[in-house]
Formats: C-alpha cells, sequence, structure tokens
C-alpha cells in the first residue's frame, strides 16, 4: 500500500430510486408544460437526498482525507501525529491517513522505503553498519533534490519512525542521467568433426596445442555523492 486511495462514499453508497409517479400523475405526460404535481415530486426527492447526504456524513468524517479539519485534529491526536510547523494539509491528511501502516513499517528497512514512498518523497536507499562508521549510524541515500524540498517532514519522520538508540544521517546523491541504446552483436560458430578409419589408414596422433583467447570489458558510470 502506497498511494492514498480515497473512499468515495457518495458512490459505494446505494443510489436513491427516481421518482416513478403514475403517467396521469406525474404532471408532465398529459398536461400542458410542467405542473403539479411534478414540483412535489421533485421536492421530495431532494428532501431525501439530503437526508442521505446526512446519512453518508459520519462515514466521510472517519475518512482523514475527507473529513473537516476539527476531526482531522481529533484524528490526529488518536493517532499520535503532530503537525510541524509549515506542513501543507493534503500532506498531514496522509501522515494521519496512514498512521497505522508506517507504524508497522518502521521497524524494517524496506517499511522504511515505503514510508517515504506513501508519502511524496520518493527513492532512498538506507545502509547500516557500514565499515569504518559507528555501528549505530544508519546513512539515508536521498536525492538533493527531495532532501531540499522535504527536509522538516524527513526529520519527523525519523523522529517518529526512526528506531531507537540508533543515529541518522543524509547522504545527498546528485542524479546523473544515462542512455542506454539497443546494438548488434554478430558471431559466427562453426563445428568440425574428424574420424580415424583404422583399417584403411595407419596415422599417428600428436600432442597439439589449443589456443583461446577471452576479452572482457566493463563500463561503470560514476556517481558524485557529499
Amino acid at each position: 500500500m502506497t498511494k492514498a486511495k480515497e473512499l468515495n462514499h457518495q458512490e459505494l453508497a446505494p443510489e436513491l430510486p427516481e421518482s416513478q409517479a403514475p403517467w396521469w400523475e406525474d404532471g408532465k405526460t398529459i398536461a400542458d408544460g410542467v405542473q403539479e404535481p411534478a414540483f412535489l415530486a421533485k421536492g421530495i426527492m431532494a428532501f431525501w437526498r439530503r437526508i442521505r447526504g446526512w446519512l453518508l456524513q459520519p462515514l466521510a468524517q472517519q475518512d482523514p482525507l475527507t473529513c473537516s479539519e476539527a476531526m482531522l485534529a481529533l484524528l490526529a491526536w488518536e493517532r499520535d501525529i503532530t503537525r510541524f510547523k509549515g506542513e501543507p494539509l493534503d500532506l498531514f491528511r496522509k501522515r494521519v491517513k496512514f498512521a497505522f501502516i508506517n507504524a508497522k513499517d518502521s521497524g524494517e528497512v524496506a517499511g522504511f522505503k515505503r514510508i517515504f514512498e506513501r508519502l511524496g518523497i520518493g527513492w532512498c536507499e538506507l545502509h547500516e553498519r557500514q565499515d569504518g562508521n559507528p555501528w549505530d549510524v544508519i546513512t539515508i541515500e536521498v536525492a538533493d533534490s527531495a532532501l531540499t524540498q522535504n527536509q522538516q517532514l524527513m526529520e519527523t519522520l525519523i523522529q517518529h519512525y526512526g528506531r531507537t538508540c540508533r543515529r541518522y544521517r543524509f547522504q545527498v546523491l546528485y542524479p546523473a542521467m544515462g542512455y542506454l541504446h539497443t546494438g548488434r552483436i554478430d558471431m559466427g560458430h562453426q563445428v568440425f568433426a574428424a574420424t580415424l578409419n583404422k583399417p584403411a589408414c595407419k596415422g599417428y596422433l600428436r600432442a597439439g596445442q589449443i589456443h583461446f583467447i577471452q576479452h572482457v570489458f566493463g563500463a561503470t558510470l560514476p556517481r558524485k555523492e557529499s
């Protein structure tokens, strides 16, 4: 589960049936223009549509993506989510929406990556117990643009979902765009077999040498880190 899926209660709830008055009472079939009781039927249907909206209102208030801001504050308090300074409302709604699944994923490396994806940060990579670094340091690799745009969000996520007795540090990567093109490889392969007919001729077998040459080429794309 990585993307926010909004529940549209208006579409999931049963639809109201259309008014089906008899043709001699619909105010349209045998009348010139629209007359009573067509207006009465229209008013009654509007009343029932309003009742339907009232019944769906509690369901809409339980979804953090659609509820009012007052209800959102209660849901955030219930799920231990605090809005940081300057946080956009839509991002705060997502953090409240995914509070349970984020807490479940916070204990593993793959889960921490899913948390970043759900909240729109994008790609990240975590490295633990690296050579030359203290054992409690976890390095988070992110793109330079992601850190610039979501620094406060990342710090909040680490503070909320980070592991106990661990130190986190960011390592910025500068993505380099590369292009791969298809090519053509030609190869010819031939197999020759020979047998010695002993009754027909006499021959001698001598030890020889088999020459084999192999070339392996490798290429890497360096990346700039800081």
